[in-house]
């Protein structure tokens, strides 16, 4: 089962291309695939598991992000198509896969950030976020599985790659990482109550 997210309209005319949703999940397919020197085990174990191995570093990397800090900006109790709305809005549509049994979602940022945003990253560190880069892998599932499965808990795109190499911005990713902080620190300060 796919979720169909509406695209912004695109008005036709001279110079304009419209391509198709299979068109663009093949060529992101075949872009991420690209990181890969064999790419037909990869495709393999999508066909079979739904999820594959892919090196980062090279065309991306990943920002690992607990659940618990993109519940508290999105709200939720869970992985849901509303939090995945929110994700989107917040992050401009950049793609974010979301692991479902770690608890986790990952946005797919530059290649670069992990050595750019380094000090910022060793802030992260407190509230469990990552900036995961060179020598990591990250299960990356089919670009086709969109929506999260009760019955599975299988990884899925909470925010599909809209188009070949389109990834999150990093101040975007700062942005919400920084407001889930924020309310993490405000649940706790109201759960002490008043000093």
């Amino acid at each position: 089962m796919t979720n169909e997210r509406a695209l912004r309209p695109v008005e036709s005319g001279p110079g304009v291309l419209v391509h198709p949703a299979a068109d663009r999940q093949l060529a992101t397919s075949h872009w991420l695939l690209s990181t890969l020197r064999h790419r037909d085990r990869a495709r393999m174990e999508w066909q079979e598991h739904g999820l594959t191995m892919l090196p980062l570093g090279t065309l991306f990397s990943a920002v690992r992000l607990p659940q618990r800090l993109v519940l508290a900006v999105a709200g939720g109790t869970g992985p849901s198509a509303e939090v995945d709305a929110v994700l989107g809005e917040a992050l401009g549509d950049g793609p974010v896969i979301c692991d479902p049994h770690g608890r986790r979602y990952y946005a797919l940022v530059p290649p670069s950030m992990p050595v750019t945003w380094h000090q910022a990253v060793d802030e992260w560190r407190v509230v469990d976020v990552d900036c995961l880069g060179r020598d990591t892998y990250l299960g990356v599932p089919r670009v086709d599985l969109t929506t999260f499965d009760r019955r599975t808990f299988a990884s899925y795109w909470a925010v599909p790659m809209p188009s070949l190499a389109t990834l999150c911005a990093p101040l975007a990713v700062a942005r919400l990482i920084a407001a889930g902080q924020h309310q993490l620190d405000k649940q706790e300060a109201d759960e002490e109550g008043p000093a």
